[in-house]
Order: C-alpha cells, then structure tokens, then sequence
C-alpha cells in the first residue's frame, strides 16, 4: 500500500479530514495562518545563513 508512496485518493481522504475538522468556514483563514508562519519560517532561515556566513567571514 505505501510502496507507491501517496495516491490522490490519500490526499481526498486527508482533505475532507481537514474540512470536517476545521469547517469550511475556518479553512480560508487556518491557510492564511499556515503560509504566514512558513513566511516567517523562511525568512529567520535566510538570516540565520546570513549570520553564519558574516560571522565567518569576520572571524
């Protein structure tokens, strides 16, 4: 079964999973949330490679 690794039909069923967890309602504002955070995430990642790479360089 996960030899192949997903299949669209496991991504349905995670989908209306999440619909009936969060309601339709709340799921425009809950992906807003979600890529506001990977926003964040990406961006302390960028700096914390740019720190690294300035604090060799002074060293």
């Amino acid at each position: 079964m996960l030899r192949n690794g997903l299949e669209p039909w496991h991504l349905l069923i995670v989908a209306i999973v999440v619909i009936v967890l969060f309601g339709s309602k709340k799921l425009p504002e809950a992906a807003r949330g979600l890529g506001k955070s990977m926003r964040i995430l990406k961006s302390e990642a960028k700096a914390m490679k740019t720190d690294d790479s300035t604090g060799d360089t002074a060293h």
